[in-house]
């Protein structure tokens, strides 16, 4: 009996520590960063004892600083774990957050953003505004984390909002909900790409299916999208430093006043191609497509080229300093904005935006450290414990895990790498099954997009960036999300029966 309660004692702490997150946020109104950092302590001091921090047990943060072995007692070590896993979390996101927030804000002031809207909606017209973000998102999420998505096409929406005279939670909730499907969904994501890899999967083969399991979630997401603008009526609030009034100058503006449309979706395209571009490669030759000078080896000159403007870093970069040209090139037809140096002009634009990047990062970091010390509480092996005692569906299994791992530790790629982890072990075991891998990997995939709450970063990047409020997120975007989950589970559950592809 105690060996029972004993193995089972992670699940008591993960939901005890979810139990702490809902209550500090929603009755205790503390800050985000505060609630999980106590909650990421409070489960190291639960989970004890806890392995030593040293050059050779590095744990599930993969330090990038030498610690010396620790001899402290538990409690020490609860803190340096959590403060370890922060500053991964952070220092792993923080400039591409902060690079995202500058474009953005670049685009809205200087009109870039208003420019490609006008652009989109002279193609498709003011009717099927909702379906040309939904078809942004869905498409730039491929290649690209959905955090820095949201981040670029975030404007898009608050102009589309201002421009249509409204249905700017229906944008909203298109656009980033077809990002959400994809990021899990569609190689060569980085998240899919792994679990592709580690089931032994043919990658061409889980492009397609990836793809094609994503139509039906993408017309739910707009489907909900137009219900949720029916049902609630959420304004457009500030952010940013970017007001409703500012927008509606821009919106006013002639098109000879904006910025071409070249340099508007310059920002957007740079680093959506050179991050792309890597993973397209690298996937085609995987395949065994000679792609000559761009075949992707160490001594290939352009390939490594291209490698280092394709790191996530350096693309965002040289996006954020286009947009900061087009801001400066277009307020160099403000009379007011010529009397500043360029040094004080960025200073006083970028001042607001940079402000919210830190919180988003400060937010983000600790929900990071929360998310290792579940992992590290061995919660994952508690789960595969009690499955080992059900004869359930491994399509079942596997998104059953992958999602009580997303909605423990909020990340979805780390909630994939989890589920693979166990599926790929149980398929190595001689199981024979009587459809094809594809579906287990359709279904972890899915799993991954259950449920994003309080400890999930993009949980806060939707919240902050939109203007909505917590409960506001929580009765939209979480909702959004698990009905996507849902249907995908369907989706592999009923295709492995009826067309198991064996």
């Amino acid at each position: 009996m105690l060996n029972s309660f004993s193995s089972h004692w992670p699940l008591f702490v993960l939901i005890l520590s979810i139990a702490w997150v809902v209550f500090g946020i929603t009755k205790l109104k503390l800050h985000p960063f505060l609630t999980l950092m106590c909650a990421s302590i409070m489960v190291g001091l639960l989970s004890c004892p806890l392995p030593e921090i040293s050059v050779e047990n590095k744990g599930l943060f993969h330090s990038r600083v030498d610690l010396p072995p620790s001899v402290q007692i538990d409690y020490v070590l609860a803190v340096k774990w959590s403060l370890l896993g922060f500053g991964n979390t952070a220092g792993g996101i923080g400039l591409i957050i902060a690079l995202a927030a500058i474009i953005g804000a670049c685009m809205m002031k200087s009109g870039a953003a208003d420019r490609i809207v006008r652009f989109l909606l002279s193609i498709f017209g003011i009717k099927y505004a909702g379906f040309v973000l939904l078809l942004s998102g869905f498409l730039l999420s491929i290649p690209v984390f959905f955090d820095t998505v949201f981040f670029l096409l975030i404007p898009l929406a608050r102009a589309m909002a201002v421009r249509a005279g409204g249905k700017y939670l229906f944008f909203v909730m298109a656009m980033a909900g077809a990002g959400a499907i994809t990021h899990s969904m569609v190689l060569p994501t980085p998240g899919p790409l792994m679990i592709a890899d580690g089931l032994g999967l043919d990658m061409g083969q889980a492009l397609i299916a990836g793809l094609v399991a994503s139509i039906l979630p993408a017309c739910l997401v707009l489907f909900m999208a137009k219900w949720f603008d029916k049902r609630f009526d959420f304004p457009l609030r500030e952010v940013a430093g970017c007001t409703e009034k500012s927008l509606e100058v821009i919106v006013k503006k002639p098109d000879e006043e904006l910025p071409s449309i070249f340099l508007s979706i310059l920002p957007i395209f740079l680093p959506v191609f050179l991050i792309s571009s890597i993973s397209i490669l690298n996937v085609l030759n995987a395949q065994g497509v000679n792609l000559g000078f761009l075949s992707p080896h160490s001594n290939n000159f352009c390939f490594s080229l291209l490698s280092f403007l394709g790191e996530p870093n350096i693309a965002m970069s040289l996006a954020a300093f286009s947009s900061v040209y087009i801001l400066i090139k277009q307020s160099l037809k403000d009379s007011l904005a010529k009397k500043m140096t360029v040094t004080r002009f960025l200073s006083k634009h970028l001042e607001e935006p940079l402000s919210t990047a830190g919180t988003i990062i400060l937010i983000t970091g600790a929900g990071g450290a929360f998310g290792g010390m579940i992992r590290l509480s061995g919660v994952g092996q508690s789960i595969e414990n009690l499955s080992s005692d059900f004869n359930i569906s491994y399509v079942l299994l596997a998104w059953l895990v992958t999602a009580i791992i997303r909605i423990a530790q909020g990340s979805a790629t780390v909630a994939m790498i989890t589920g693979v982890g166990l599926m790929s072990a149980v398929l190595t075991d001689g199981i024979e099954l009587q459809y094809h891998p594809l579906y287990i990997f359709l279904a972890i995939g899915f799993g991954s997009i259950t449920l994003s709450w309080m400890n999930d970063s993009g949980f806060w990047v939707v919240q902050r960036l939109s203007g909505f409020t917590e409960k506001e997120t929580l009765k939209t975007w979480s909702v959004l999300l698990t009905a996507i989950s849902l249907l995908g589970l369907i989706i592999c559950l009923i295709g492995s029966n009826l067309i198991p592809l064996k």
